[in-house]
């Protein structure tokens, strides 16, 4: 064999090496952070932190009162959404303002206030509307849903910062 065809078929091994060692490392890699995510799961479960879903809170409902629940629910995020749209919006641009040059900590600590105050104002109004929504009930159904005044959160505090959720038909 000539030199040069000893080169190419080395050169070839050697691809093929770093991407077959490129995909075992990726592989172990996301093997290692699933089982993490696995282990804070039950790690939750076990120390009683987690809470179920809306959705399994809500099946043990009668299909009518279930229907009428994720209405009046739907509705109450409905209405409090342009205030928890505004406290993101209010909060990005007080991560701007900090990030800015000259540093202005009075427009940031305002920025982060005004945030805060628009997720107030869209927590009780969510509150405020599930409490009206449990009035109709009957005691039973009252329990399952008193669950959701738990507040959930989007998992947690992780991944706070992803887009908002697309509008999706919930099914009854």
């Amino acid at each position: 064999m000539s030199s040069r065809l000893v080169a190419i078929v080395l050169g070839i091994a050697l691809a093929v090496s770093v991407g077959i060692n490129l995909f075992a490392a990726t592989a172990a890699l996301t093997a290692l952070s699933g089982q993490r995510t696995i282990e804070r799961a039950l790690e939750d479960r076990q120390s009683g932190e987690a809470r179920p879903s809306a959705r399994e809170l809500l099946v043990s409902l009668d299909p009518e009162v279930r229907r009428e629940v994720r209405r009046g629910l739907r509705e109450a995020g409905l209405a409090a959404r342009p205030d928890f749209q505004a406290a993101r919006t209010a909060r990005l641009q007080a991560v701007e303002a900090a990030q800015a040059e000259p540093f202005d900590r009075a427009r940031v600590e305002a920025l982060l206030a005004t945030s805060r105050e628009a997720e107030a104002r869209g927590r009780a109004r969510l509150e405020g509307d599930a409490l009206a929504l449990m009035e109709t009930l009957e005691p039973e159904d009252r329990r399952a849903v008193a669950a959701l005044l738990a507040g959930r959160g989007r998992g947690g505090g992780e991944g706070r910062n992803r887009e908002p959720r697309q509008e999706r038909a919930v099914q009854p």
